[in-house]
């Protein structure tokens, strides 16, 4: 059986699946030598943002038993901007800062990956090409692949003398601002890796493998720049979602640590990735930041409770209540539209403590998550509206 399989059979409120979570990310720390560790995780809904910076330095804050930091990070990319920042302050706390990616850093996500001294990824760790992307008139494309455009139409006009008539509308719409914007994305992100490889991730590198000569600092920053120019070649690799896996990489001379030859540690963070995958999945949050001894979570929702939760298959929104005044709620008063009959079913959700059982509710059936309908007897799931109540509040349903 999977792993991701075990757990969705074992886990079935949020609180267990949090509880697991960080133990196996304390199992990680021990593993990896006493080193802090800290998660830095979204969906593909939630990217690397300046909204981040709080909770990310929370977070941090929270840390420094040692001088060095193991970040998991799983993300679709984002601003290269707020990675900057987060590198010189990781650098400024740490030693050594180390990047695990047990899913996929993508993009900007990549990015960070190179400003770390070590790099640790599996069977399933996918890192990104890291060509800029730009918007405008609300288009998405790439700066390099929008450069590379204009460059072959210089060439034909170049070749033939003559601008192609076909051209003439679509360069009305470009500004020199916007082709000097997208020049300098590219240079953004190609400087960052650059000078990050050439300090950090190369900082260790002495001697070639080939032939045993001694490593120069010129022989540094020539191969941080060949592989800051591979990453950033839009022509080369045609998609900005393309997965760059461990080999990808390793052919470009980049050394990476494939974590999948440490069986414990290989089983302690595909077991942890798992868990993360769920907590993103059975709930409406969609970014975690977390270390072994605290957490903040961002959720689609703004409020706790009194915010309508997502529409479950086959069911009209479930509209939760809070109750008891004011803070965080004890108690979540759920009403179920039977999808079959449309019948009401108002349940009564106790959330850390036991409470009487109000007139004309029915009491949430923690054991299996199951309602049935008292008109027609359809059976209706509401497991993951339980573990997203479970997630924003913080308690458990009894």
């Amino acid at each position: 059986m999977g792993i991701y399989t075990k757990y969705l059979d074992s886990l079935k409120d949020f609180p267990e699946i949090t509880k697991e979570r960080k133990k196996l990310l304390k199992e990680i720390s021990d593993l990896r030598d006493g080193n802090d560790i800290l998660t830095y995780a979204s969906t593909f809904a939630g990217s690397i943002e300046w909204d981040d910076k709080l909770p990310f330095y929370d977070q941090l804050s929270n840390l420094g038993q040692s001088n060095k930091i193991d970040i998991i990070l799983e993300t679709p990319g984002g601003q290269a901007e707020v990675v900057e920042d987060f590198i010189q302050t990781l650098r400024k706390e740490y030693e050594i800062v180390n990047v695990i990616v047990p899913g996929g850093a993508m993009s900007a996500g990549t990015i960070f990956a190179m400003g770390a001294n070590e790099i640790l990824m599996g069977d399933m760790s996918t890192l990104g090409p890291i060509d800029a992307q730009m918007i405008t008139n609300n288009k998405r494309f790439a700066a390099d692949a929008f450069l590379m455009g204009l460059d072959k139409i210089k060439e034909e006009c170049a070749a033939s003398g003559r601008l192609n008539p076909a051209y003439i509308p679509i360069l009305q719409q470009i500004s020199p601002g916007e082709i000097q914007s997208c020049e300098n994305a590219q240079s953004f992100s190609r400087s960052l890796v650059k000078e990050w490889l050439s300090k950090y991730k190369f900082e260790s590198w002495e001697t070639h493998s080939s032939d045993g000569r001694g490593v120069t600092e010129q022989e540094k920053i020539q191969k941080a720049e060949e592989i800051a120019t591979n990453l950033c070649n839009h022509s080369r690799w045609l998609s900005h979602g393309r997965n760059l896996k461990i080999s990808d990489l390793q052919a470009m001379g980049l050394k990476i640590n494939d974590y999948s030859h440490n069986t414990a540690l290989n089983n302690a963070i595909t077991g942890y990735y798992a868990l993360l995958k769920m907590s993103f999945e059975k709930t409406n949050m969609f970014k975690i930041f977390e270390t072994p001894t605290s957490q903040i979570y961002r959720f689609a929702a703004t409020q706790v409770i009194n915010n309508p939760l997502p529409k479950l298959p086959g069911q009209l929104p479930p509209n939760p209540k809070q109750v008891g005044g004011m803070g965080v709620a004890d108690m979540a008063d759920l009403d179920i539209h039977c999808p079959s009959c449309k019948t009401l079913m108002r349940i009564q959700a106790n959330l850390g403590v036991p409470k009487t059982l109000k007139k004309g509710y029915m009491p949430y059936p923690v054991a299996t998550n199951k309602v049935h309908c008292p008109k027609c007897g359809t059976e209706v799931d509401i497991g993951q509206l339980r573990m997203q109540i479970e997630a924003q509040t913080r308690k458990k349903i009894v």
